[in-house]
């Protein structure tokens, strides 16, 4: 893993996980649990609205997670319910944080290669509907990163199980004196959460 991204990781491990919110990640932990005692692939499908901020997060630091802690077979993908753009703060936040990201393509959704160890693949990095081509089709876990999306959302099709993980949108702080702060805290948590999550995964 990249050296500064170690750094952001020492972080993490400072922060803690409430009680409660042990209680909403439990039936992401007994999903991948249950995948890794039946040697399964496990797909982690992030959606969100746009698929533009909170999705890619959770997509991203569940990625990194998994290969920190030596969980294999994992593929962590992210949609929404309309494709946007991976918004522009997010890519920044993480290349503050320690990730190498390279734009693969000038669009007005861009596609990214993020990656979190020289050695490793990319995660690829772009908004799009949470039923896309890029995206598996069945036997994946469905974790709802937005209330908007899980209200408006009642059936996903081809998810073996359906996870409301809600996370608050830094959306709200755009364009004021908070934003790199409160998009930075909202990435951290996230991390803390899924570095929780994995943590929990007996191999």
């Amino acid at each position: 893993m990249y050296s500064k991204l170690l750094q952001t990781l020492e972080k993490i491990t400072d922060i803690s996980v409430s009680n409660k919110r042990k209680e909403v990640l439990q039936s992401l932990i007994d999903f991948i649990q249950n995948k890794v005692n039946s040697k399964d692939e496990i797909r982690l499908n992030f959606i969100c609205t746009h698929n533009s901020r909170r999705s890619h997060l959770g997509q991203i630091w569940a990625q990194t997670m998994a290969f920190h802690f030596g969980i294999p077979n994992v593929y962590s993908y992210s949609g929404g319910t309309e494709a946007t753009a991976m918004f522009s703060k997010i890519v920044e936040t993480l290349t503050h944080q320690g990730f190498n990201i390279e734009k693969l393509s000038e669009s007005t959704n861009p596609v990214y290669a993020v990656k979190f160890d020289s050695s490793e693949a990319a995660v690829i990095g772009f908004s799009k509907k949470y039923d896309d081509t890029f995206n598996p089709e069945k036997g994946f876990a469905a974790i709802m990163t937005c209330s908007q999306a899980d209200g408006g959302c009642p059936f996903i099709a081809g998810a073996e199980k359906r996870i409301p993980i809600t996370y608050e949108d830094p959306k709200a702080f755009d364009g004021t004196e908070l934003m790199n702060a409160k998009y930075e805290q909202r990435s951290l948590e996230i991390a803390s959460e899924m570095y929780y999550v994995f943590s929990q995964i007996k191999k």
